[in-house]
């Protein structure tokens, strides 16, 4: 499906980031994995070597501009051209915290890594794209950018909502230019930020699952990775500008 085709991911060293790229390879993609952690992406990149693919690990914080830049550059100069990008990396920032309780510090945070850098992955990414007269973009927003978070992280809401707003207007922006621009918002889904085998977790997990998952269940990475690849591939050439919930569904239900 993605045979000579180029996709880049950010935050590939685990969970969602290191399905997509996982999925990418299997399915012919060279993958270039930026992310924070060398050891761990090094970790993914050997695994696609092993499954007979190719991998190219580049380290990038993604609220730093000089970072994105290189990222990108990195990129192209590697393979020779860039067709998709998942902009995935984020952070959870503070849980249980009113609005008001939120310190100045913890929300320039989460705006820097939730907003600010898939903002600048996009102005390094597109321009790349469109050197080659297309691309698809995936940016990695959440149920929590489509409706209000009721777990007390205002500032993750927040940023995920920006990111809805983000994905929607670059996707008006580009479309004509051949330039495909989405989002997915993934539910519960089981990563490090959610992992119910961590201590007093299960039943935290089972209560929110009841709360948002019509399904009753965590969703599983590779699900959300699937809905991710299918956006960026030839079979959605007419999806643009759209927010696909991977979340198991409402759950407004009788039981």
């Amino acid at each position: 499906m993605f045979a000579g085709k180029v996709a880049l991911v950010t935050g590939g060293s685990s969970g969602l980031g290191e399905a997509a790229a996982l999925k990418f390879a299997a399915e012919g993609a060279k993958v270039v994995i930026a992310a924070r952690r060398a050891e761990q992406s090094a970790q993914v990149v050997q695994r696609i070597a092993a499954a007979g693919g190719e991998a190219y690990f580049v380290q990038a914080d993604v609220s730093r501009a000089a970072d994105i830049e290189h990222m990108v550059k990195a990129a192209v100069q590697k393979f020779g051209r860039l067709d998709c990008a998942v902009n995935n990396a984020g952070i959870v920032g503070p849980r249980y915290t009113p609005v008001a309780d939120v310190t100045e510090s913890q929300w320039d945070e989460v705006m820097g890594v939730n907003l600010k850098g898939v903002w600048l992955c996009m102005k390094y990414e597109i321009p790349a794209m469109l050197a080659n007269g297309s691309g698809a973009i995936v940016n990695v927003a959440s149920i929590y950018g489509m409706k209000p978070s009721d777990i007390g992280t205002s500032p993750y809401a927040t940023a995920k909502h920006g990111v809805v707003g983000l994905t929607t207007s670059a996707a008006a922006d580009y479309g004509q230019l051949n330039l495909r621009i989405n989002a997915v918002a993934p539910g519960f889904t089981r990563s490090e930020m959610v992992d119910p085998s961590q201590p007093n977790a299960a039943e935290r997990y089972k209560k929110l699952t009841g709360r948002h998952s019509g399904m009753n269940r965590l969703g599983k990475a590779e699900e959300t990775a699937n809905a991710i690849v299918w956006l960026c591939s030839e079979n959605a050439s007419y999806v643009n500008g759209a927010v696909l919930a991977v979340d198991g569904g409402g759950a407004t239900r009788l039981y």
